[in-house]
C-alpha cells in the first residue's frame, strides 16, 4: 500500500507517537535523558551562517539557535544547541511543530511534555528554556501569519 506523502501527521498524532516511545523507558530517568540526547544527535546540524546572535533563543541556559522558513502554508524549523540535552529537547519540538500549518502551530497544546514527565527530568532552568523555545517557535508562526494577512 502506498502512503500519500502529501498527508502530514497532525501535531496530536506526533505527540502521541512520542509519548508511546517514551513509555518504553518507564520511570528510568537516566535512560530518558540518554534517549533525549540521542534524539539530539539525529538533528541535522544547523549551518554556521545561521548561528548568529539574532537566532539565539533568549531565556535558555544553553545556546539554542532557531530559524524558520515558510514553505507554502507550512513552517519548517531548523535548530541547534551547544549542549546535547538541549539539542534533544529542541529536536522534539521540531519533530512536533515543523512542517505544520501556521494556525496549527499557534493553537498547539503541547501536552506531550507533561505526559513524558519532562518537568521531573530536566529541572526548572531547562524548563524555562523549553518554554522559551516554544514561545520563539510560536512567535515565528505569528510573524508569518501577519505577513500573509
Amino acid at each position: 500500500m502506498e502512503v500519500n506523502k502529501d498527508i502530514k501527521a497532525s501535531i496530536k498524532d506526533i505527540q502521541d507517537e512520542i509519548i508511546e516511545e517514551f513509555s518504553f523507558l518507564g520511570d528510568d530517568r537516566e535512560s530518558t535523558i540518554f534517549y533525549i540526547m540521542e534524539l539530539g544527535q539525529k538533528l541535522p546540524p544547523l549551518e554556521e551562517k545561521h548561528k548568529t546572535e539574532d537566532n539565539i533563543i533568549k531565556g535558555c541556559q544553553s545556546k539554542v539557535w532557531l530559524t524558520a522558513g515558510l514553505e507554502g502554508e507550512r513552517i519548517n524549523y531548523k535548530a541547534d544547541s551547544n549542549t546535547e540535552i538541549t539539542k534533544g529537547l529542541i529536536s522534539l519540538l521540531i519533530r512536533v511543530l515543523s512542517d505544520q500549518k501556521i494556525d496549527s502551530i499557534l493553537n498547539a497544546d503541547l501536552y506531550f511534555i507533561e505526559k513524558i514527565g519532562m518537568g521531573q527530568i530536566i529541572g526548572s532552568q531547562r524548563s524555562n528554556g523549553l518554554v522559551a523555545m516554544i514561545k520563539q517557535m510560536k512567535l515565528y508562526a505569528l510573524a508569518y501569519k501577519s505577513k500573509l494577512n
